[in-house]
């Protein structure tokens, strides 16, 4: 090296300051490339996404070889560093080759090709997988060496060297995904994708029709009685029962009622009715909507009743009710309930009725009314007030003010939601 000029030097220094460059930046791209929009390339036929899967299969080994290119021109630039600087300085030139090479490898060979490869990792990571692979099946032994020993060195720290590479995704980090996805997943798309997350959190007793709402007939009433319901009957789907709801006998469709009701009316037709009832299907209260949009899959199901643990009906869910949480609300239902009125005022104010589902509500108007007790408005006012009232009254919850407007000795019909209160910051005085 003492034959060489300065010029030669120079070059060869600048040489291998952008070879660490390369190193630096390439390490860079490659730990920070999306692992998944790679996968989907490398499925896609991509041949540079297929090399760079190939080398992140094994973190371990291309950390190894990147390091030890990086470790080896870093150190030659350092030779060639302090021969420039005792030929320029003699003995001093020494410090000053380790303080310029310093500041030059911080700046031309990190900073400045990690900050580019953060920025832009495929572009990096890509063209670096035509030089890394190769290089790896060249300095494969000494890669390998390399790491059996810090593997083994890692296992003695507690760590797995085989968990690496492989990445998986909570529901909540898939959340942030689909939230982060931006323009790239229409709005719409997002709200579904985020429904189908929530489905675990649901459950059957936050979506179903009250039992008190149910369409239902008592078998035991006069079949003058029967007939009027079932000619007047605007749903689809009648619940028919003996005595009490809780001894219910199965569904009728619309089909069915019209082929009963079109006979003779007189007490003969009752059998035919009970005949072309069809079997109820039970569902456990408390079941998760993701579990019972299955179990309606597998037992090909689209209707079921729910009962508590003593077999006593609570309400009605049906697929289309599950189908709605997760594509938004249909114009009608198979059950044809009607849907709660939001009625919005002048003022700003909205009046809702008190049976109005809180989920719902929440969802409608953006509000945070606590939804793990009572499933409605009316209970969630009856429960705080203990009662329900004689005259309207207003109250708070949380940040929602309330004002009931109409109420029964049994239930509170109707509620107006007062605008929230803009909150306005204090100007502190001099």
């Amino acid at each position: 090296m003492d034959q060489l000029s300065l010029s030669t030097l120079f070059i060869i220094l600048g040489v291998l300051l952008l070879i660490s460059a390369f190193f630096s930046g390439s390490e860079t791209g490659m730990m920070s490339v999306n692992r998944y929009k790679l996968r989907h390339l490398s499925q896609s036929g991509d041949k540079a996404a297929r090399r760079v899967n190939f080398l992140l299969e094994r973190p371990d080994r291309l950390i190894g070889l990147i390091l030890i290119g990086n470790n080896l021109v870093n150190i030659a630039a350092s030779a060639v560093a302090t021969v420039i600087g005792m030929r320029l300085y003699g003995d001093y030139g020494i410090l000053l080759a380790t303080i310029g090479l310093t500041l030059a490898v911080l700046i031309f060979s990190e900073v400045t090709p990690k900050t580019i490869a953060a920025l832009q990792p495929e572009k990096v990571a890509f063209p670096s997988s035509f030089v890394l692979k190769p290089m790896l099946r060249i300095l494969y032994p000494l890669v390998a060496a390399v790491n059996f020993i810090t593997n083994n060195f890692l296992r003695l720290l507690g760590f797995d060297p085989k968990n690496a590479g492989k990445d998986t995704l909570s529901a909540e980090e898939l959340r942030s995904v689909v939230h982060d996805a931006g323009a790239m997943i229409p709005s719409r798309h997002q709200d579904m994708l985020l429904s189908i997350l929530d489905l675990e959190k649901v459950t059957v007793d936050d979506i179903m029709i009250p039992r008190h709402e149910i369409n239902a007939i008592d078998i035991n009433a006069d079949w003058s009685q029967i007939s009027r319901q079932l000619m007047n009957m605007q749903s689809t789907l009648v619940l028919l029962y003996r005595g009490e709801i809780d001894d219910a006998i199965g569904f009728l469709h619309a089909r069915d009622m019209l082929q009963v009701v079109t006979r003779n009316q007189d007490e003969a037709d009752k059998p035919s009715l009970v005949r072309a009832v069809r079997e109820i299907y039970y569902i456990p209260e408390g079941t998760p909507l993701s579990v019972q949009l299955i179990k309606f899959q597998q037992n090909k199901e689209r209707i079921g009743l729910v009962v508590d643990e003593y077999g006593d009906i609570q309400g009605l869910v049906t697929l289309e009710d599950i189908l709605e949480e997760i594509v938004g609300d249909f114009t009608t239902t198979m059950t044809g309930q009607a849907v709660e009125t939001i009625a919005k005022e002048d003022d700003g104010s909205v009046v809702i009725e008190g049976t109005i589902n809180l989920r719902e509500l929440n969802k409608e108007l953006k509000r945070n009314f606590p939804t793990d007790g009572p499933k409605t408005l009316n209970g969630l006012l009856t429960e705080l007030l203990g009662d329900i009232p004689d005259n309207p009254m207003c109250l708070v919850i949380d940040d929602n003010r309330v004002e009931i407007i109409e109420a029964s000795n049994s239930v509170i019909k109707s509620v107006r939601l007062l605008p929230k209160r803009k909150r306005t910051k204090r100007k502190s005085q001099d």
